[in-house]
């Protein structure tokens, strides 16, 4: 099939259609391109930063080793909710004296890491939208492509005396052309929505984990943070 004799008997929609197919196949394999990259690197982020903040001395070096591993910034809104957090007097045990943390201030760092999971969350979330739409809609694209073909090439042979089947199958077969380009438009798309959406999770779970860990050190335990 010769893309350019397709392209000369489609009319205006025909051609917006396949325009459009373009379009999506372009972003879609943009966006998987980036994607790709943007998770390996979230990942060393990530881990890297988790190692650095684990085996600091003190929070000076745990604050250092995050600046340094985290390059996107993905632990450091969770970190970061501890230095919003106000400093709130505890309730004074009557038996030894010790302070706890009170039951507000728990709550309030429970919700400044709620925030920070959410955040960073978005931020390895980008292009997934797009991803479903194009995976979502370009088969039905590519067939609203092939049932206008079929009617341009059916109207096309009307006036002219006896039809033959060989007549029919050539224009036909062409327009079907379109449905096989919105498949191959929407393919990747899903594939690389399903795979990223496991990789995306699996890094969710280590922020979490992450912002669970830092509720019990500095809220009390017991408690969630998201």
């Amino acid at each position: 099939m010769n893309l350019a004799t397709l392209w000369a008997q489609s009319d205006g929609l025909g051609r917006g259609v396949m325009l459009l197919l373009l379009a999506m196949s372009v972003l879609t394999w943009m966006v998987i391109v980036y994607k790709a990259w943007l998770l390996a690197r979230a990942r060393r982020s990530i881990e890297g930063g988790l190692a650095g903040y684990w085996r600091a001395a003190d929070s000076a070096g745990a604050e250092q080793a995050l600046q340094q591993a985290d390059r996107l910034h993905l632990l450091w809104p969770l970190h970061g909710a501890l230095g919003a957090l106000p400093e709130q007097p505890g309730v004074r045990s009557g038996t030894d004296g010790v302070q706890a943390p009170s039951a507000a201030r728990q709550a309030h760092l429970t919700r400044l890491l709620r925030d920070g999971l959410q955040q960073s969350t978005r931020q390895l979330q980008w292009g997934q939208i797009l991803l479903a739409t194009v995976g979502s809609t370009a088969p039905f694209v590519g067939l609203l492509g092939t049932v206008w073909g079929i009617y341009h090439a059916l109207t096309g042979l009307t006036g002219g005396g006896a039809i033959s089947i060989d007549q029919v199958a050539g224009p036909v077969g062409e327009a079907l052309i379109m449905t096989a380009f919105g498949l191959m438009v929407a393919i990747p798309a899903v594939v690389a929505y399903n795979i990223f959406g496991r990789l995306i999770g699996a890094l969710v779970e280590r922020l979490d984990g992450f912002a669970h860990d830092l509720l019990a050190l500095h809220g009390g335990s017991g408690s969630q943070a998201a």
